[in-house]
């Protein structure tokens, strides 16, 4: 190997071509679980609300609405980082979210 500029060694346009459509594949991934990060956590968060609403409306102890309403936010925040890029914390905090319904869920 001369290390000279002419040595007829030429880059393989179908290899770039190929890294263009792993970017675009990946860059379409991502955009997608944005969405599906903001689309579940307002979904979540708007049933945990309405769940609140109709749980304060009632009879039940202020400790359920309370619950209810803590994961409804807890789910709007992971809706807000998931559309930010943050899709693992987002996640996790749809788990979390959930979990705190799901607690005042068994309140009842």
């Amino acid at each position: 190997m001369s290390g000279r500029g002419d040595s007829g060694i030429r880059p393989d346009p179908a290899a770039a071509e190929g890294a263009a459509d792993g970017a675009e594949e990946r860059a379409e991934d991502v955009r997608r679980a944005r969405w599906a990060a903001l689309g579940t956590g307002a979904l979540l968060a708007l049933a945990g609300l309405a769940a609140a609403l109709l749980r304060l409306t009632g009879s039940a102890p202020a400790r359920i609405p309370a619950a209810y309403g803590l994961g409804a936010v807890v789910c709007a925040l992971a809706a807000v980082l998931g559309f930010r890029g943050r899709t693992r914390w987002a996640l996790w905090l749809l788990i979390a979210g959930v979990m705190v319904m799901a607690l005042g869920d068994q309140f009842d």
